[in-house]
């Protein structure tokens, strides 16, 4: 069965950018080239009749250039600040952006509440709904500037990876894609082991593949690895959607996933009758 194929016909679409994709890395400021071509991306995929989600990290990463600081703090109160200066000043950005395109987007700042409380939990759905009906393109981050218990849930979740895995889950997406500073999945790290073989396509996440996930991360800007990646995958294709790991160098990429090239490590979605989406969260906390 050609599964790249059927990425053609995806209607609904979560698509995830992790910090490294959005900055430069000498600087850790905003990428605005390539924010650019992010947005046009999005934009050309709802002219096709498309939902698209973003859910886009890079809050701390542009406060941290906004204040002037040399690198990341370790502080949890100076994240926070970083957190609040930058959430503002991405989403002034893409607003703009959005805007030259004659979109809307919205702003969804998702905390654990929001997903471990059933009216809260059901509230965002509809959230998500409504604005997807009114053809707006929901912004979705972690609301990761309020308190240390929201900051621990945050690091459970990596760089948003397994966040937009539970939107994906939450709003019966069909396809999510994750773009980082990897091309894939590898059998072991290509950093280090030069006979690492690419991995095209995953038709079962067994706990072998899972093993494979390392929880580092080669970027400095980031927080997410391999690891939180493979539990996004384990999430989205139990919900039923594929999802897809790809390289963010070139958000070009989105485009070409969609129209079914082979791009990226492509998980294939095996909807669980038996899935709740509370399970999946529960065991991360």
């Amino acid at each position: 069965m050609n599964y790249r194929e059927r990425l053609k016909d995806k209607k609904r679409i979560v698509i995830k950018i992790g910090s490294s994709s959005l900055t430069h890395s000498q600087t850790g400021r905003i990428n605005l080239r390539k924010l650019e071509v992010l947005v046009r991306e999005i934009c050309d995929l709802q002219n096709q009749g498309k939902d698209v989600v973003l859910v886009s990290s890079g809050a701390i990463a542009v406060g941290v250039a906004a204040l002037g600081l040399e690198k990341k703090p370790s502080e949890l109160k100076k994240k926070q600040a970083c957190a609040a200066v930058g959430q503002a000043r991405l989403m002034m950005i893409y607003q703009q952006l959005f805007s030259e395109y004659n979109h809307t987007a919205a702003q969804i700042l998702m905390t654990k509440n929001t997903m471990v409380n059933n009216t809260n939990r059901k509230n965002a759905e509809n959230t998500f709904e409504e604005l997807l009906g009114l053809n707006v393109i929901p912004i979705v981050n972690e609301n990761d500037s309020i308190s240390t218990y929201e900051s621990q849930f945050v690091e459970k979740f990596g760089d948003n990876d397994t966040l937009s895995a539970v939107v994906a889950a939450l709003i019966h997406a069909d396809l999510l894609i994750l773009l980082s500073d990897i091309d894939g999945l590898f059998t072991d790290d290509p950093n280090t082991n030069p006979e690492a073989h690419f991995i095209d396509v995953v038709e079962n996440l067994d706990e072998n593949l899972l093993s494979m996930g390392k929880s580092s991360t080669g970027s400095k800007v980031g927080t997410g690895g391999m690891a939180t990646k493979l539990t996004a995958a384990r999430i989205a294709t139990a919900a039923g959607a594929d999802m897809v790991i790809a390289n963010g160098k070139d958000f070009h990429v989105i485009h070409k996933i969609t129209e079914g090239r082979k791009h990226g490590t492509l998980f294939v979605g095996q909807k669980k009758e038996e899935f709740y989406l509370l399970d999946y969260i529960e065991k991360l906390l």
